[in-house]
């Protein structure tokens, strides 16, 4: 079958691999509809997450019907419509009772496969699923699969970091880069309460898209913590930081009020933390990261992708074949202009 595979730094591949097949009882094998390309996916693109083995197939968001079901499997049937989060999750361990299904005792990340082991990904024309039954959740047969697609992961992030953030009724919010989960989390913040979102980025397209979605929009360079006092008179109360990076940290903690509070949704590879312990004392900060557990977020993101169908499927940009995807890894990675959600059909 066909699938985008990674090769080395900077290069990915369209290729034949292997079809999947049913391991394990408890395995489904999805036929894939539509797969995302997501930032997180640029971190081993560009070598600042390594480990990951050549041949392995990329993507950890897709959506598609389930084709061959496992023996263990007790809520899914051949023909079941589905949506996945990014990694798998028994739905019963001790991580998962408590709603942390991203650190699930037996879970793994869709398209990591390091020293042989792990699980390769959805960009592909079809997906081994393990612990299909506490993984995967059905998508309605009317819902576009490119919209359900949002939900298995920049969604569920948008709302996982807005509940780190403690965003509610008349919040004042910074979301920090208006990428897609960026411009995710100003609909989330909404949908929480939110009184007023201030989207921050450079991308002039990325600031028109975070203004649809209702959020003032501030450029990087022309000073937004200040723009944001002189508003409000203070900084905001809860900043969602969704790049990854010590520059989009320090940007946070600058627009944050003192006492506020910081969730970080983008995936950090620098080795130290760009504000410091004396400052977070200092000015009663919280701060709060973590890997999303999007399973647990994902039925009520079905909810809001729905309720905000049209809106949302303005945010997708690119809507392509897989053999378009070595330049798409390109173009999103540079952050070309007009280039927002990007989805592949395979």
């Amino acid at each position: 079958m066909k699938a985008v595979v990674f090769r080395a730094i900077e290069e990915v591949e369209v290729d034949d691999v292997d079809e999947p097949r049913v391991e394990a009882a408890t395995d489904v094998v999805v036929e894939v509809e539509a797969a995302g390309l997501c930032g997180s996916d640029l971190h081993p693109y560009y070598g600042r997450e390594v480990g990951l083995d050549p041949g392995t197939v990329m993507g950890h968001e897709f959506v598609g019907r389930v084709v061959e079901v496992g023996t263990g499997v007790r809520t899914l049937s051949a023909g079941d419509r589905v949506v996945a989060p990014f990694t798998t999750s028994c739905g019963y361990c001790l991580a998962c009772s408590e709603g942390l299904t991203a650190r699930c005792e037996r879970g793994q990340l869709f398209g990591w496969v390091q020293d042989g082991a792990g699980l390769h990904g959805g960009q592909a024309a079809r997906v081994r699923v393990p612990l299909a039954d506490g993984t995967l959740v059905p998508v309605p047969e009317g819902m576009d699969a490119a919209l359900a697609l949002l939900a298995g992961d920049i969604l569920s992030t948008a709302l996982f970091g807005c509940t780190m953030a403690d965003v509610g009724p008349g919040s004042r919010v910074g979301v920090v880069g208006c990428g897609p989960v960026g411009l995710m989390t100003i609909r989330a913040a909404f949908s929480l309460g939110a009184e007023t979102v201030y989207a921050v980025d450079r991308v002039a397209s990325r600031l028109e898209w975070a203004g649809a979605l209702g959020a003032r929009a501030l450029h990087l360079d022309d000073d937004p913590a200040g723009a944001i006092r002189r508003q409000g008179g203070r900084g905001a109360d809860a900043v969602i930081e969704a790049v990854g990076g010590a520059g989009a940290t320090r940007t946070a903690a600058d627009l944050v009020r003192t006492g506020g509070r910081i969730a970080a949704v983008g995936v950090h590879t620098e080795p130290h933390l760009a504000i410091s312990p004396g400052e977070i004392y200092d000015r009663n900060l919280t701060y709060a990261g973590g890997r999303c557990p999007a399973r647990h977020f994902l039925p009520r993101a079905l909810e809001l992708a729905a309720a905000d169908a049209a809106l949302l499927s303005g945010l997708i940009t690119h809507r392509l074949p897989l053999d378009a995807a070595p330049e798409a890894y390109r173009a999103f990675g540079e952050r070309r202009e007009g280039w927002g959600k990007v989805v592949f059909t395979p």
